[in-house]
């Protein structure tokens, strides 16, 4: 997974999975979000999924909520998870703003 803190570039699952951690999730939880919100068009693997929640707490913007059972472990966002979150939101505003000028939007 290639997210550029510096450049403040997200995947895209990064940035779905960010969102769907606003409240407390479990892994499938999260892939029924993701798939929802995306009308389908995108559709986590769980390979893809645990693979990205691992990076997304290496990075510690996502951490262990509460054991919901033994095999259901939920995320939620941290603190810095929020501003990174925040500032990927704004950077895809500018994005569209720039597009929808050039395009004549």
């Amino acid at each position: 997974m290639r997210d550029s803190v510096k450049g403040g570039a997200l995947t895209e699952v990064s940035f779905y999975i960010l969102l769907s951690v606003f409240t407390p999730r479990h892994g499938y939880a999260i892939m029924q979000f993701i798939q929802e919100k995306t009308d389908g068009r995108l559709i986590l693997g769980a390979g893809t999924l645990y693979g990205a929640l691992n990076a997304l707490q290496k990075k510690g913007w996502i951490t262990p909520f509460a054991m919901e059972s033994e095999r259901k472990r939920e995320f939620i966002i941290t603190g810095e998870g929020r501003r990174v979150a925040r500032r990927e939101l704004e950077r895809l505003e500018s994005l569209l703003y720039l597009a929808g000028e050039i395009l004549g939007r």
